[in-house]
């Protein structure tokens, strides 16, 4: 086994151990499904939500003894009714964007993590509505980050334009809706995206107040006014992304957290404090699947970091505050899988890749990821 696979395997064991301690999961076994088992599970009216948990969080803060308290409801009300593995692995560029691009394709992207550039693999959200047929109104993305604003929809000549999810950005919307009022917003507008010098230039105000009131069914007035009470860009993405699984319902959601990103700023309380607020924005997404009648009962939560930070024993990295060393603990992450046909209670903690992800929501949703680069989680599918 080389070094770093016998680390990630450690890190790796260390969490099943540690969850299976504190959680009271069990141990679970790969159980392989014919191919026949899989299609009868295929529901036409199955929903996908996939939480990326941006920016990473270490086992220090989150699955060990001393984090664990950081993140309680993952560890009292989600992972006892899932199914988490422990060791996810990222063999791709460690910048946000890209990284987030590489889950949503299924392929390890290459493109400029600052250019502003579509993913050149097609997207899942391609794969979906292009082979079931589908509207546009039946995958989306809610990104906090102004740099997603391409995620949706890859460069990909097979597919092209008018394939991919929509994209909501709510620090847009809410720059639309202040117009040239008083700005008192600043921090739910502040981008944690690893760099203050890359902010892209959007437009189209008028577009944005219009998928306001028209889509979400929110005037501009209760907008302001329920984002004034919000304190992170993260919590204004959940407020929409409730208010768009209530008033449109998609079968394939996509929801991008970054408060974690506060790291690169080198305050490890902001740090603890992103992931904590992470932590309960999650149970707060999985609360709305339970209470919506749309999403109750048919719908699948995926969540899983675009990968970790950097070792504090790596002497080229800096710890918590960045992820550029490639290091075991910045590229092993974990998945938690939890809904209908999901096994409770399990741990697992065979390598799968983080590329995995896409051909998985292909199989529990019915459609092939043809050119991604993955293979389905047989566990969870």
């Amino acid at each position: 086994m080389r070094p770093f696979d016998q680390i990630s395997h450690a890190i790796s064991r260390s969490r099943r151990e540690f969850l299976r301690d504190a959680a009271g999961v069990t141990l679970g076994s790969t159980l392989l499904r014919s191919p026949l088992a899989r299609a009868a599970a295929v529901s036409k009216n199955r929903k996908v939500v996939v939480i990326t948990f941006g920016g990473g969080a270490r086992d220090q803060v989150t699955f060990a003894p001393e984090g664990q308290g950081d993140v309680p409801n993952m560890m009292r009300n989600l992972i006892p009714r899932a199914t988490f593995f422990t060791q996810v692995v990222n063999h791709g560029i460690l910048g946000h964007y890209v990284a987030t691009a590489s889950l949503a394709t299924g392929a390890y992207e290459t493109i400029n993590n600052f250019a502003g550039l579509p993913p050149e693999n097609p997207t899942v959200f391609e794969y979906y509505r292009k082979e079931l047929k589908r509207p546009s109104s039946d995958a989306w993305v809610v990104a906090p980050s102004n740099g997603f604003n391409h995620i949706g929809e890859s460069s990909h000549r097979s597919f092209g334009p008018g394939l991919g999810a929509r994209v909501i950005l709510p620090k847009h919307l809410l720059t639309a809706a202040m117009g040239s009022g008083p700005a008192n917003y600043e921090h739910l507008l502040r981008d944690n995206y690893e760099t203050p010098y890359y902010t892209p230039e959007l437009s189209g105000g008028e577009v944005e107040l219009e998928q306001l009131e028209n889509l979400l069914k929110l005037s501009v007035v209760d907008f302001k006014a329920h984002a004034r009470t919000l304190s992170s860009p993260d919590e204004l993405s959940v407020y929409i992304a409730k208010q768009l699984m209530r008033q449109v319902a998609p079968s394939l959601l996509w929801i991008t957290m970054h408060d974690i990103d506060i790291a690169h700023a080198g305050t490890y309380s902001l740090y603890v404090e992103g992931i904590r607020r992470t932590d309960q924005l999650c149970a707060e997404v999985w609360k709305a699947i339970e209470s919506e009648p749309e999403y109750s009962g048919k719908t699948t939560l995926l969540i899983l970091p675009d990968f970790g930070r950097d070792s504090d024993e790596d002497a080229g990295g800096n710890g918590f505050q960045h992820h550029r060393t490639g290091d075991p603990l910045s590229r092993t992450t974990w998945l938690i899988a939890m809904g209908p046909g999901i096994r409770e209670g399990v741990v697992h903690d065979r390598p799968v890749d983080s590329l995995d992800l896409v051909p998985t929501i292909g199989s529990m949703m019915g459609f092939s990821a043809s050119l991604s680069k993955g293979r389905p989680i047989t566990e969870i599918v």
